[in-house]
């Protein structure tokens, strides 16, 4: 008999709750890795470009090309051309606020793989809880006339249960802290460019679009 039925039938029913988690985590974790990929640009070479663009005073060049990238960074460079009539106060205010909503988009959906690892112990912890329940129902139903294959199954349903709520919480905190180093990267790309970028617009200073 291969192994995951009996996992299935021995650990039912926390080993579904903690399966439908672990499928959870597996499709947040996918989720924002292609996000953060598509997110994470080169903001050098994109600043650059922004820059030379600037140069020439095409802003409706420079707009679109902030419309066309991707990512925070992106955004942030279009809010600053937008406000660049502001003066050099007024656009760090504005990159401020933009800065206050992007960050939670990058933070997004976090939350649920912290409370997953959080949890998947203690719903491991439940269903040992459930599974020593079961054996002591057992012994009080057949009392001295109970053997082991009676108790069995309540020792499998908790050792399972304990064992996959471990192995669920260990990827999703694994998971989770990655994903925040990389929350965390772009964020540092963001502080970076921020400061670039407003040099950028009060250097070359408010001009007609061409």
């Amino acid at each position: 008999m291969s192994v995951l039925p009996v996992l299935l039938k021995h650990g039912f029913p926390m080993i579904w709750v903690l399966l439908f988690l672990s499928a959870v985590v597996i499709y947040v974790f996918i989720e924002r890795v292609l996000h953060y990929h598509r997110a994470q640009i080169n903001s050098i070479e994109f600043l650059n470009g922004i820059r030379n663009v600037l140069k020439r005073e095409n802003v409706v060049e420079a707009l679109s090309i902030c419309e066309a990238t991707p990512g925070p960074v992106a955004r942030l460079v279009k809010t600053a051309i937008l406000t660049r009539d502001r003066g050099r106060e007024g656009v760090r205010d504005a990159l401020e606020e933009t800065g206050l909503l992007e960050v939670p988009r990058l933070e997004e959906k976090l939350n649920l793989m912290a409370t997953v690892a959080q949890i998947a112990p203690l719903m491991g912890l439940l269903g040992t809880v459930m599974g020593f329940m079961r054996i002591f129902f057992a012994l009080q139903q057949k009392g001295p006339f109970a053997n082991i294959s009676d108790l069995a199954g309540g020792v499998w349903a908790s050792l399972i249960a304990m064992a996959a709520g471990l192995a669920v919480a260990i990827p999703a905190y694994a998971a989770y802290n990655y994903l925040v180093s990389r929350v965390n990267s772009i964020v540092l790309d963001m502080e970076k460019a921020s400061a670039e970028i407003i040099n950028m617009v009060t250097e070359t200073g408010p001009h007609d679009a061409r």
